[in-house]
């Protein structure tokens, strides 16, 4: 987790860097789709801080106040920051429809340009750092701030396509049109996160696959127990929680049915790293299936 957070910050320096150099040059040149991406990487930046910020709380252990840990703070973090994303749209569309009923020369776009893809080579780099990151600790939070990161090469590429564009042909409506395109992709994005980040934080189940995966390992035990009822997932940030009702022979001796349960958590944990297992032990008698 300490790694984690030094990534988070990576991306926070990074953001800092590309944000400063967009927003003095977008000023300068008087492009919307500088302004507009410039928006966008702040709101990318603060992302990245709520991100770092998250990273560092969720790897908090459980305490008196928390006993099940810190792991949502995740959720509610990538869950704002796909918030973020949709203002940073509506607002970048807002301004482009301006730039439409009233264009506007571009000073010095060559200067826009180099920015742009100054700032996409950075973000691309880190991305890929951050994202490695999410996948090996499989953290909410940092994948979001990946994607933020991702979508802002994208975005930072084809402002620089747009400005070449201008350049070249002196077709300045161009450049308020390539902001509402840049704009609406970044909103679908946003879209396809939210559903990965919103549904832990209503105690959602893992995914169809996660689950048919447990089911599997928790079968493969069927000749040691009797039957198991009542399985139940949920995510929180990084952590999976799996709880489940295993029936056993009721003259089973206690050493023997311990010594199943941590064989079954043993191999549910090689899959799911992060897995708090509970098995609620009960005899035969209290069977659901006859």
């Amino acid at each position: 987790m300490v790694n984690s957070s030094k990534i988070a910050f990576l991306s926070v320096l990074s953001n800092s860097t590309v944000v400063i150099l967009k927003i003095i040059v977008g000023l300068f040149t008087g492009s919307v789709a500088i302004v507009s991406e410039a928006i966008h990487s702040l709101l990318d930046l603060l992302a990245s801080f709520i991100a770092f910020l998250s990273v560092r709380i969720s790897s908090k252990p459980a305490d008196k106040e928390h006993p099940y840990g810190h792991g949502k703070v995740e959720n509610i973090s990538g869950t704002i920051e796909t918030l973020l994303i949709f203002v940073a749209g509506i607002w970048i569309i807002y301004e482009c429809i301006h730039k439409i009923i009233a264009p506007t020369p571009i000073k010095l776009p060559v200067l826009g340009i180099l920015v742009m893809l100054f700032g996409a080579l950075i973000n691309f780099f880190v991305s890929r750092i951050v994202y490695r990151t999410a996948k090996n600790t499989n953290s909410v939070a940092m994948k979001s701030n990946a994607l933020h990161l991702l979508t802002d090469v994208y975005t930072s590429l084809g402002v620089a396509l747009s400005l070449l564009i201008v350049h070249l042909t002196g077709w300045y409506i161009l450049d308020p049109i390539i902001g509402i395109l840049l704009a609406s992709y970044i909103m679908m994005e946003a879209f396809k996160l939210m559903k990965e980040t919103f549904p832990p934080l209503m105690d959602a189940r893992l995914s169809m696959e996660e689950e048919e995966q447990i089911i599997q390992i928790i079968e493969s035990f069927k000749e040691e127990y009797i039957e198991y009822h009542d399985f139940r997932t949920r995510r929180s940030g990084a952590e999976e929680y799996i709880d489940f009702h295993l029936v056993v022979a009721s003259n089973e001796s206690i050493e023997t049915v311990h010594n199943l349960c941590d064989r079954i958590e043993e191999k549910i944990n090689t899959h799911f790293h992060q897995a708090n297992i509970l098995i609620h032990l009960e005899p035969e008698n209290e069977k659901v299936n006859e």
